[in-house]
């Protein structure tokens, strides 16, 4: 099967970065389906990976977003039959979907949106699980009133999580600020149901004065945990909540402002359940039902901005360089061989 993956850790303009490569089609085992996979989508985690940490010592296959039809089922499984469409993000621990077939345990697949196309439901699992899990598993809201009568603050709400993380609380009732530095995204961000937007190149604090909210209840830092830590503090309302996402590059202080007002920290890595193998990991195969089901029934909306096709070494590299860049939208998506 075609596959790309990498051999040598390498900047992305480095031709050999990525690499075209012809692979065997990976075995599955009980409790996993057999996809052949028809699209992807390119997340920062992807970027990481490639690019840190010791070479791998065999071809290494990245992705993790990906959409397609099941072409077998292991002895395990219940919910699945040869030809369902599905979507997932995948496992850490595995090859991933940069590849014609990908086996992946079916307690992290959902049937795919039956309103969307491989591309566009090729965007939404690892973004829809990450903004769930931290806003309604880590943090203590509930999905559907949970946000009712408070403010959530989201930094970087251009960006994929963000732009599940708005319109996920938007539907529980909170009233979102989002903040973005560019007309266009800007933009975005207010068409996802952010009822305000604030340029976080700016001091945060004026601006937030100014829309009459001296502290909000909660905030999701999903750029720059260390740069925004201080800020928040200060931010937060005494019992708020700040969900992270982003390995700080140093020691961070957690006590001060975090302390004296019971601040809660909580951190979310969409990895953990698969990782740990944890007894709840089928709850990320419920996750992206639920979100299936709010997107046919038009609560949600696909994220995709733009699709490259098809899928190879080359396109995969352009995709790495624009996440790379940090000024990308909504999600970037591949779709075909």
């Amino acid at each position: 099967m075609k596959a790309v993956a990498f051999t040598h850790r390498l900047a992305i303009d480095v031709p050999g970065s990525l690499l075209d490569l012809e692979l065997p089609v990976p075995r599955h085992g009980g409790h996993d389906l057999l996809v052949q996979v028809e699209a992807v989508s390119v997340n920062p985690v992807d970027t990481k990976l490639r690019a840190h940490g010791p070479p791998p010592t065999t071809p290494r296959v990245l992705g993790f977003d990906a959409a397609g039809t099941v072409l077998a089922v292991g002895g395990l499984v219940q919910d699945f039959a040869v030809g369902d469409r599905v979507y997932y993000a995948g496992d850490a621990t595995r090859q991933g979907s940069n590849a014609q077939c990908q086996a992946v345990d079916a307690r992290l697949v959902a049937h795919a949106p039956r309103t969307l196309d491989a591309a566009q439901a090729a965007a939404l699992p690892l973004v829809s699980l990450t903004a769930w899990e931290l806003l309604f598993q880590r943090m203590p809201f509930d999905s559907e009133h949970g946000g009712e009568g408070r403010s959530l603050l989201v930094i970087a709400g251009a960006g994929g999580v963000g732009s599940m993380a708005i319109q996920l609380a938007r539907l529980a009732g909170f009233r979102v600020v989002a903040t973005a530095s560019r007309p266009q995204t800007a933009a975005w961000c207010r068409e996802l149901g952010a009822a305000e937007v604030i340029d976080h190149r700016h001091p945060l604090l004026p601006q937030l004065a100014a829309l009459g909210l001296a502290q909000v209840d909660a905030a999701l830092n999903l750029a720059d945990t260390d740069r925004y830590w201080e800020v928040l503090g200060e931010a937060i309302a005494p019992q708020g909540h700040v969900g992270l996402i982003v390995e700080p590059r140093g020691p961070l202080p957690v006590g001060g402002a975090y302390k004296t007002k019971s601040i809660g920290i909580h951190w979310e890595s969409m990895f953990t359940r698969s990782g740990a193998g944890t007894a709840d990991l089928a709850e990320q195969g419920r996750i992206l039902a639920r979100v299936a089901a709010l997107v046919d029934a038009g609560q949600l909306r696909d994220i995709a901005r733009e699709t490259l096709s098809p899928i190879d070494a080359a396109r995969l590299r352009q995709a790495h360089a624009c996440i790379e860049s940090g000024r990308s939208i909504g999600k970037l998506v591949l779709a075909g061989w």
